[in-house]
């Protein structure tokens, strides 16, 4: 009999607070509040993350993230965060989906070569499983039907 791994939990910083907060994202519905704050923390968009809380957000994650390395100056970043926000409407509780500003986090966007935005790249385990580079909207979704059960 095979063994699944029904563990969702990851670390995200509460928007309100910065307080790190380890959720389980098959809760989201039900609205996670901070420890700190009480304020909820939403898992229904993507999450900003930081070279500060990429390891603990991201690669400690267990469940697969969507990363989307962006800028706000980006006008084809622009053009794809409101897919980027669908994904993670769409998939809460079975993906997490971060942002990660390339000009306020360098050493994750050197560290993962982004030479280029909107670079959107797919980790599970801690592992890059695939990347996209510009708006593929068909790409992405089929990136995210390969990680998500």
């Amino acid at each position: 009999m095979a063994v699944t791994n029904s563990t969702t939990r990851v670390t995200v910083r509460c928007a309100f607070c910065d307080k790190l907060n380890r959720v389980d994202v098959a809760r989201a519905a039900d609205r996670p509040t901070c420890g700190e704050c009480g304020r909820p923390i939403l898992l229904d968009r993507p999450v900003k993350v930081s070279d500060d809380d990429f390891a603990a957000t991201v690669e400690g994650a267990e469940v697969p993230v969507l990363v989307d390395f962006y800028a706000d100056w980006c006008g084809p970043c622009r053009m794809v965060a409101p897919f980027v926000d669908e994904l993670a409407r769409q998939h809460m509780g079975r993906l997490l989906v971060a942002k990660v500003d390339t000009d306020r986090a360098p050493n994750v966007s050197m560290r993962f070569g982004i030479r280029s935005i909107p670079t959107l790249v797919v980790i599970r385990d801690g592992k890059e499983v695939d990347r996209s580079v510009g708006f593929e909207p068909e790409r992405l979704k089929s990136m995210i039907a390969g990680v998500v059960a």
